[in-house]
């Protein structure tokens, strides 16, 4: 079967149960510090996945390990990470045993990586579920705070209803074709083009992975939870499980149903019009910074709904690419919110006045932060969503469908509207003039290591974009074999 594949998974599994059990064996006040022990473990695994990784399937094909899949691990191991150094600085306001947050972060962790090795129907159920249940747990981790405990409730109701919609979907394509594997099922998708029960099965399957990916109609948990989960948790949230949804969306689509997606272009367009328009709109009206970023994830959501609805390799390997710039930023801006929040009563962006006379680092991290989530050069976020532009304008021309042009006039306008709200916190962050508050912020190590290699990140994937870009091209090509 080839299980040695899995290697990566299994120690991520058995590093969660050992950051579990360590809370009986560790004195409370030394608890904290297992998340470096986490972190060195997950990069000794990153530079080890450096290598040339071995390819293959394992389990019958239900599980894959090539190029698609090597990347996105890469992507949830570096995001974890950084996930880790954040979960230091919040270690002290988590009530309970915080080495149980740190295993709940690994064992979502190897949800992901499933995820990204999911060529199957069960293998891709199992590991939604891993995800998704583990967040559960994540978002409501502070169960002292009353909003904690509703984000959880609220997540948890609505990831039910997604996991429903998704489970009874695969039921229907399975009764109708007989096949779990998605490349088994590529062969006789193309017999079951005009099968309505198969087509409605497709589309459930749909609906339950763009609850992961927060589109529209399926992104109203995300204000909610954003405002009321645990930093870390939200960062991880933000990050990882869109990633997860987005690689096992692509499997589905391009892999699974390559015939069914060409014929579904025109609602792709709809979905990635629609929600970059309702998640800038929303965020316009917004004080709140964690709300703001919950609506601005919905926009880039809709963004990244460009390269799935090109249905090009150009246009996946451009989805990647914006991934892996929207890592950093997204990690930056929700770290900067993580260390504020420990000084403020308030979530306000208000609060944020005079933080440039505070702390330098952090009025820095969170201003390019909120360029390269704006889609300003030189930053990460300008670069991806031009590749998404251009791809979505090229299958246009290429299809004579007037819908693709649309579609880029709605992502330009969308990008016009978001100017509004993201300068808003960078005038918060220099330009207020009521300031009541100038004392220092002191910054511990991990939070300036975090802090610059987020900004290292944002640059060099927006100045340099080609290594990234070659990396995602090679493993787009995957969903093509």
């Amino acid at each position: 079967m080839n299980a040695s594949l899995m290697s990566l998974e299994l120690w991520v599994i058995v590093l969660g149960v050992v950051l579990m059990l360590a809370d009986f064996l560790v004195a409370p006040e030394r608890r904290r510090f297992l998340a470096y022990l986490a972190i060195a473990t997950l990069g000794a695994l990153l530079i080890t996945n450096l290598g040339d990784a071995t390819t293959g399937t394992a389990f019958h094909g239900a599980f894959v390990e090539d190029t698609l899949a090597i990347f996105f691990k890469r992507f949830f191991l570096i995001a974890a990470m950084l996930v880790l150094f954040m979960s230091l600085e919040f270690s002290d306001r988590i009530a309970g045993g915080i080495s149980e947050y740190y295993s709940l972060i690994a064992f979502a962790l190897s949800g992901m990586l499933f995820a990204a090795s999911a060529n199957d129907f069960a293998m891709l159920f199992v590991s939604v579920e891993l995800i998704t249940i583990t967040f559960y747990v994540l978002t409501s981790f502070q169960r002292s705070r009353l909003v904690s405990l509703e984000a959880g409730v609220k997540y948890l109701i609505l990831g039910a209803l997604s996991s429903a919609f998704l489970v009874f979907g695969i039921a229907l394509v399975w009764g109708t074709t007989g096949q779990l594997n998605f490349t088994e099922l590529a062969r006789v998708a193309a017999q079951f083009e005009t099968n309505k029960i198969f087509l409605i099965g497709v589309l459930f399957v749909l609906v339950g992975l763009g609850f992961k990916i927060a589109a529209f109609p399926f992104q109203i948990w995300v204000p909610d939870v954003y405002q009321g989960a645990p930093t870390p948790s939200t960062a991880f949230l933000a990050v990882g499980s869109k990633a997860a949804g987005f690689v096992l969306l692509l499997r589905v689509l391009f892999t699974a149903l390559p015939d069914v997606a060409k014929h579904w272009a025109d609602l792709l367009i709809v979905i990635s019009g629609i929600t970059i328009l309702y998640g800038n709109l929303c965020a316009l009206p917004q004080r709140n910074l964690r709300r703001l970023l919950g609506y601005s994830s919905i926009s880039h959501a809709g963004y990244l709904l460009l390269g799935v609805a090109a249905l090009s390799i150009t246009g996946q390997a451009a989805l990647l690419y914006y991934l892996a710039g929207y890592l950093f930023t997204v990690v930056a801006a929700f770290l900067v919110i993580c260390v504020m929040m420990r000084h403020l009563d308030s979530e306000d962006i208000s609060g944020l006045a005079g933080l440039n006379q505070r702390s330098p680092l952090l009025a820095t991290t969170l201003t390019l932060a909120m360029v390269s989530l704006a889609g300003i050069p030189p930053m990460a976020g300008f670069f991806g969503k031009f590749l998404l532009l251009k791809a979505v304008i090229q299958q246009g021309a290429i299809n004579h469908n007037h819908g693709y042009y649309c579609l880029a006039f709605t992502a330009l306008a969308g990008v016009v509207i978001s100017l509004y709200y993201y300068f808003g916190v960078i005038r918060a962050i220099y330009w207020s003039k009521n300031v009541p508050d100038l004392s220092p912020i002191p910054l511990s190590g991990s939070v300036k290591f975090a802090a610059c290699v987020c900004i290292a990140g944002m640059f060099w994937i927006g100045l340099f974009p080609s290594v990234v870009l070659n990396l995602a091209t090679e493993a787009a090509k995957a969903l093509a074999l």
